[in-house]
């Protein structure tokens, strides 16, 4: 596609293999007898975009560890009573953005905090390691695609630099911060991103890697 961003082989390959991980795993995964035992009591709720690469991040943790969760569509595309610029949604996370996950009597936002909150409180099937130094990259990989990547070309800033130079935008930011990743992953991966176990660095990269290979669509 003419504008497309090139993404070097190492990640269209990565992509293809975690993406048959989040289709083929998550599926075998017994369901823990404390997973089981959440089904009898109230479900969490994700408010999320099917889109939004965020909400991606969150719906991969709440199927990896075996959680059973509601899911309510907020719609990010259109401003009308059905979208987060509601009253209502404003209630549920002031910023008005995807995702926030009602759980255990908590509401909370924001991809990153929820995956750690699911984490540390749903330690079944674990996404961080073991060593101090590898959880380390782990969460040095999330923060380059989480605070250094998808902020910059996500769909609200794209708005405001306009038609004109948002494929431009979005490039810039995503080349440098792939840039960055090759660099990390050169050091860190095996099997997957931090050695031969899925870990929250994957959770990350799979959403980016697929909205690199489509942001000419928006």
């Amino acid at each position: 596609m003419a504008g497309s961003l090139r993404l070097p082989p190492m990640f269209i390959k990565g992509f293809l293999r975690h993406s048959a991980m989040t289709t083929t795993l998550v599926p075998r995964l017994a369901m823990s007898s404390k997973a089981a035992a959440a089904e009898d009591q109230k479900k969490p709720l994700l408010y999320s975009f099917w889109s939004s690469s965020c909400s991606w991040r969150v719906r991969i943790v709440l199927s990896f560890k075996g959680i059973p969760f509601d899911l309510k569509p907020i719609s990010l595309s259109k401003r009308d009573t059905n979208n987060c610029y509601t009253d209502e949604f404003h209630q549920i996370n002031p910023m008005q953005r995807v995702p926030s996950l009602v759980i255990d009597g908590h509401t909370l936002s924001d991809s990153v905090a929820i995956m750690h909150y699911l984490e540390e409180t749903r330690p079944e099937h674990p996404l961080l390691p073991e060593s101090p130094y590898e959880r380390a990259k782990v969460r040095e990989i999330v923060e380059i695609v989480c605070s250094s990547i998808q902020p910059l070309q996500n769909v609200g800033v794209l708005d405001e630099v306009g038609d004109k130079g948002r494929l431009k935008w979005a490039q810039l930011w995503i080349k440098r911060g792939f840039t960055a990743l090759e660099s990390v992953l050169s050091t860190t991966s095996g099997k997957y991103s931090v050695g031969d176990k899925i870990t929250l660095a994957d959770v990350c990269l799979v959403p980016q890697v697929f909205n690199a290979k489509s942001i000419a669509l928006f």
